[in-house]
């Protein structure tokens, strides 16, 4: 361990999350991702500047575990509805833009005198595209549920597939020293088969049960999420795996919970904090006179991947029949690199695969990508209409994708999404799906997100309160959002995330009398619903019927 400078461990954490705030506040004045102002970060305060770090064992665990609940994370939101939903444009786009960008990005990197391993690794890192940064801005944007908005997340979906595929084939080629790499790749799969026949087996008969004991406390749900997920990340690098994958089948694992929306949101801050401390390990590791030798080659790379990855979607898109304007949407969003290819770059390091210098390439590439990259999709709209004219090249004369109904679900604008679902919120869930509503019920007990609610219908596990929940939620098409609870302080609090988030449609609360009822309406509430006064009302209507029949 290298000399501090500081008089302790605690003092140099202390001084480096101080560090990492005000560069970090600078980065978002500059509408930077935090990725890159952690990088520099960690640039700033290694042996290159300020040689502030020395505690290298403390922030290389943190690391590790930042990358884990990362995986974990991306394995929970893995929703395969997104993929079936857009059909073949996001299988299409997803492997075309991945196959494409690889064999042009080796062949580069061979064009620059690179070995074929080293080549190889370059030319994955250049392949992902970071999910973290782009539903962060399309979120910002309040694009997430648009058409590009979409399609983007669904290729983004078979990327992050692709990711695991490639960590576990790196791990079988560095296996591969001991014994043919024939072998190693049968052994790799055979331990694969084993281990996700028993993870199936644990989550078909063991895991609801737990689960439904935990959920009684959010707080220890959170708790056993992240141990679930460091534990199998734990046994996956055991079995060769990787930690990463591991943790990525623990979160797949839950993703088809009615848990999973509510785990993912508490555990979104934790992992970008614990994120923090890769991105400042990976900075303080970097050399930047190693760092000034590589920028031509730099800009290189992050020119083909600003111009080449946008294109090649774009000629997909147009292809399958979408027009030009929602392809060069959805190509910007991958005009960058993503965390997962450091990841996989010091994975290469670590297995000594690839040097320093290459790992100093990638990191470079990356914070040129991701930064120039946040500002195209941040300005994407005023770019197009300046590219508009030199873009219909991109589009068939007649884009039928988008003059055939396939731009929306069809249904999706009677999404209904109600909070509660005791005897009040079921009666009003039944009635209004018996009028052709789609109700995507919510409840905080449980007992009743264990099974279907009395129709059949899925029970989602979440807290009304929570804005991170809340935020996680699909909310672009719904047209209304209800909540049956008669805490003022829940509705109040339901009302401004929503408003906060840009929520379009109309709210309904529920309130114990006419004096909340007015202060709900003045919060921003479109509809208070008082039940004893509601019901009084409706028991005279059916006696004045009766009474003229």
């Amino acid at each position: 361990m290298a000399t501090s400078v500081f008089p302790d461990i605690f003092t140099e954490m202390a001084v480096l999350l101080l560090l990492a705030a005000a560069v970090g506040a600078i980065g978002v004045r500059l509408r930077q991702p935090l990725i890159v102002s952690f990088i520099v970060v960690g640039i700033v305060a290694g042996p290159s500047v300020l040689g502030l770090v020395s505690a290298n064992d403390q922030i290389d665990l943190l690391a590790k575990f930042g990358i884990t609940l990362l995986l974990f994370v991306v394995g929970l939101k893995l929703d395969l509805h997104i993929i079936r939903t857009m059909g073949p444009v996001a299988l299409a786009t997803g492997l075309g833009q991945v196959i494409f960008t690889s064999v042009v990005g080796y062949l580069i990197a061979i064009w620059m005198g690179m070995t074929p391993i080293t080549a190889l690794y370059v030319a994955i890192a250049l392949t992902f595209s970071s999910t973290i940064i782009i539903v962060k801005l399309l979120s910002d944007k309040r694009e997430v549920d648009t058409l590009h908005g979409r399609i983007a997340l669904g290729f983004l979906i078979v990327q992050d597939l692709i990711v695991v595929l490639v960590m576990i084939g790196l791990n079988a080629l560095g296996q591969a020293d001991d014994m043919p790499i024939s072998l190693a790749a049968l052994a790799v799969l055979f331990k694969g088969i084993l281990f996700l026949l028993g993870v199936v087996l644990v989550t078909r008969y063991i895991l609801p049960h737990l689960l439904t004991l935990f959920a009684s406390s959010q707080e220890l749900l959170v708790l056993f999420g992240i141990a679930w997920a460091v534990s199998l990340a734990m046994l996956g690098d055991t079995l060769g795996f990787s930690k990463e994958v591991g943790a990525f089948v623990a979160g797949v694992s839950l993703a088809s919970t009615p848990y999973r929306d509510a785990l993912g949101a508490r555990l979104v801050s934790l992992r970008d904090f614990l994120l923090l401390f890769f991105f400042i390990d990976l900075g303080a590791g970097l050399d930047l006179g190693l760092l000034g030798a590589q920028i031509p080659e730099a800009v290189i790379f992050s020119l083909f991947v600003l111009i080449g990855n946008p294109l090649i979607v774009m000629v997909i898109m147009g292809v399958l029949g979408y027009r030009k304007r929602t392809g060069f949407l959805a190509g910007l969003t991958v005009a960058q690199i993503s965390e997962f290819s450091l990841i996989l770059a010091a994975l290469g390091l670590s297995l000594g695969h690839i040097s320093v210098e290459t790992m100093g390439l990638i990191t470079l590439v990356g914070l040129i990508t991701i930064s120039v990259s946040t500002y195209l999709i941040i300005f994407s709209h005023p770019i197009y209409l300046h590219l508009a004219p030199w873009l219909t090249l991109f589009e068939r004369k007649h884009p039928y994708r988008e003059s055939n109904g396939d731009i929306e679900p069809k249904g999706s604008d009677r999404e209904i999404i109600l909070f509660g679902l005791g005897r009040y919120g079921a009666g009003i869930a039944q009635a209004l799906r018996e009028r052709g509503y789609r109700v995507q019920s919510v409840d905080y007990n449980p007992e009743l997100t264990r099974s279907d609610d009395d129709g059949g219908h899925p029970v989602l596990y979440g807290d009304a309160e929570d804005p991170e929940f809340i935020a996680s939620l699909s909310l672009y098409r719904v047209k209304w959002v209800i909540s049956t609870a008669r805490e003022r302080h829940v509705n109040q609090s339901l009302i401004h995330t929503l408003k906060d988030l840009g929520y379009r449609g109309q709210i309904a609360v529920t309130a114990d009398s006419a004096v909340e009822a007015e202060r709900l309406q003045r919060a921003g509430a479109d509809l208070v619903m008082v039940p004893y006064a509601d019901a009084a009302g409706e028991a005279v209507e059916r006696l004045l019927q009766q009474e003229k029949s």
